[in-house]
């Protein structure tokens, strides 16, 4: 899927999920080689990912989105100490101790149908 994506020389690729379901290993190749062919071929990478460790080590900027919105737009490295999304601050950032093994809390509620969502922040019904 990498060689099709690339055939074309994009100058943008969009990479969603590209590490689901892999183990540590494959996961680490195919980021490399991502990487690599970002540098080789001047492209920008769009990473779609919902594992925060990839995020942590392979991006410069950080978009998180809820109910099909951005949310918040931050630089990598302020993800953690500089959210302003109470989204993001207590679902989507790891302990700042970085003890990867430490469940995220649990969100009461669920996500809002997109054809009734409520007025405002989107994420206000589950805020605590």
């Amino acid at each position: 899927m990498i060689a099709m994506a690339i055939s074309c020389r994009p100058s943008l690729l969009i990479a969603d999920e590209p590490t689901t379901a892999l183990d540590v290993t494959i996961q680490a190749q195919i980021l490399d080689l991502l990487a690599s062919l970002q540098k080789e071929e001047g492209m920008s990478i769009l990473l779609i990912t919902h594992d925060l460790g990839v995020v942590g080590e392979r991006s410069d900027d950080v978009a998180v989105m809820y109910a099909s919105r951005v949310a918040e737009m931050v630089p990598q490295r302020d993800t953690c100490r500089a959210s302003t999304s109470l989204y993001t601050r207590s679902a989507s950032v790891p302990a700042a101790n970085g003890d990867r093994a430490k469940r995220l809390p649990v969100i009461p509620g669920s996500v809002p149908d997109p054809r009734e969502f409520p007025p405002g922040c989107k994420f206000h019904p589950r805020c605590r």
